[in-house]
């Protein structure tokens, strides 16, 4: 009986159960609000389609749009109403819309609501549905006219369908009376869609779960998206939830004289920043993990918001690194993001998807400008970045961050600093010496361990990455114009006969 108490009714959209913490409880009422566009009547038809699949019998009360409106708006994202699914449509009596027949003691708003609430119990008594959606109460609020008959309208609506098997879906598109919030104390459980305007991009849509009574449900907003197939919704992302064991062991660059910068590499699990102006090769050494990786037989998923793949491929494999013949190879798995049409519950989503399904070990993310711009404040980007990082340290991934710093010498600022929030920080500049400029790295933090505290000369040729000796003879190389201290200064050699590449 216990478990017929707690048994649950599964919406069909994707992350809401999850959300939902398995769905909704069954032979209860629930209200679905959100203002016209954010997606109720998808969901509702998601969740009497999964109903349907389950052989239950389902009903569709429309006092708003047609058969064919419903219908047509299923086929779009090629979903097909079948015989377990009845809609019907609600219309008032052609009598009432005849002024010569309209009464003249009763108020015609008085006819309608007592009629529209016969016909909907008429119709459920008809066809004793197991799931039943109607659509919307805003009708019946206009029908109402005060907020007292409303209430007891819906209390009406509850008590009757109390007492049947069936698990109802009340929509409100909120259009009448966005204050009142009557039907909030009498339903079992809210949930609350938005849909928000950016300056620039597209809509962005979430929900929150405003109340659930007598279950725990996953609070906060959750990023969803209306797609062909209906909606998907991606639960905002709690790293604790997540735990995987795993053996923390050193990982390597490749590259001798880096590792040695880096006091032996990295250390599994664990997130790596690396942080300079454009063009110094940020991306180049995320990329030199990733290599390594690879050839250690694991693969790795790699995010980039900032440039066309089709160049990346091209620069990348100049210096080296063959992107393209490793994904094609399935070693890796590449993807261009555009910040404009991507939430951040989105993105977290598909990082998760790569580390559960493809199993990748590394993940590079560049770069969190871009990542940046698909969010409304730093703030929200801060703690998205901080349970993403988190997430991905306790399955035993390594991450690779990339920011840009405004400005190439000198003082420069980070658009975003997310220092603290990294196991290892890597230093890039530019500095001038003997006539060129050159490129210096260092490495200002790490949590797993110690490093060198010096700084080196790297070049990037058609050969990859190259890291000279600790720059012993010169102070000031971060501040873009160093000081010749004394005359031996380990310099990489300024032969061009391996090419430049910046």
């Amino acid at each position: 009986m216990i478990e017929e108490l707690h048994e649950k009714a599964l919406t069909g959209v994707a992350g809401l159960d999850d959300v939902l913490s398995g769905g909704l409880t069954r032979r209860h009422v629930f209200l679905l609000e959100g203002s016209p566009g954010t997606g109720k009547t998808t969901i509702a038809l998601q969740f009497l389609l999964e109903g349907a699949v389950k052989g239950e019998r389902c009903l569709y009360i429309s006092l708003s749009e047609t058969e064919d409106e419903l219908r047509d708006s299923a086929r779009s994202h090629g979903m097909e109403i079948g015989d377990q699914i009845r809609i019907f449509e609600l219309v008032p009596p052609e009598s009432l819309l005849d002024a010569d027949q309209q009464q003249s003691l009763l108020y015609s708003s008085d006819l309608e609501l007592g009629e529209t609430t016969k016909l909907i119990f008429e119709t459920f008594e008809r066809m004793k549905p197991q799931r039943v959606v109607i659509d919307s109460l805003s009708e019946i609020r206009l029908l109402a006219q005060s907020s007292l008959r409303y209430r007891r309208q819906i209390l009406a609506l509850k008590h009757f369908f109390s007492r049947s098997d069936a698990t109802v879906l009340l929509l409100d598109d909120m259009t009448s009376d966005i204050l009142d919030k009557t039907v909030h104390s009498v339903v079992h459980a809210v949930i609350h869609l938005e849909q928000l305007a950016p300056d620039y991009g597209s809509e962005r849509r979430r929900l929150r779960i405003i109340k659930y009574r007598g279950q725990s449900f996953r609070g906060g907003y959750h990023d969803f998206i209306i797609k062909t197939g209906g909606v998907a919704v991606f639960p905002r992302l709690r790293a604790i939830e997540h735990k995987m064991g795993f053996e923390r062991t050193t990982l390597k660059s490749g590259i001798p004289e880096f590792d040695d910068l880096l006091g032996g590499g990295i250390e599994r699990g664990s997130s790596t920043l690396l942080i300079g102006p454009a063009g110094t090769g940020k991306s180049l050494f995320a990329l030199q993990f990733v290599d390594a990786a690879t050839k250690r037989g694991e693969k790795a998923a790699i995010f980039v918001f900032d440039e066309e793949l089709g160049l990346l491929f091209s620069r990348t494999k100049a210096m080296g690194f063959d992107l393209e013949g490793m994904r094609d190879a399935g070693l890796i798995h590449i993807e261009q993001l555009d910040a404009a049409e991507l939430s951040p519950g989105e993105f977290a989503q598909r990082v998760r998807d790569r580390v559960a399904s493809y199993d990748a070990k590394a993940v590079v993310i560049d770069s969190v400008n871009g990542y940046q711009a698909s969010m409304p404040e730093e703030n929200a980007l801060i703690l998205h970045m901080h349970e993403l990082l988190q997430y991905l340290n306790r399955q035993g991934a390594n991450t690779f961050l990339t920011v840009a710093q405004h400005g190439l010498v000198g003082d420069m600022k980070s658009p975003v600093d997310v220092t603290y929030l990294a196991d290892t920080v890597i230093l890039l500049r530019y500095f001038e010496a003997l006539g060129k400029v050159r490129r210096a790295v260092s490495v200002i933090k790490k949590r797993t361990g110690k490093h060198e505290d010096t700084i080196r000369e790297f070049r990037i040729t058609h050969a990859g990455l190259t890291l000279g000796e600790p720059l012993s003879g010169f102070q000031g190389v971060l501040r873009g114009v160093p000081t010749f201290m004394n005359e031996r200064h380990p310099l990489l050699s300024n032969s061009d006969e391996d090419g430049d590449h910046s």
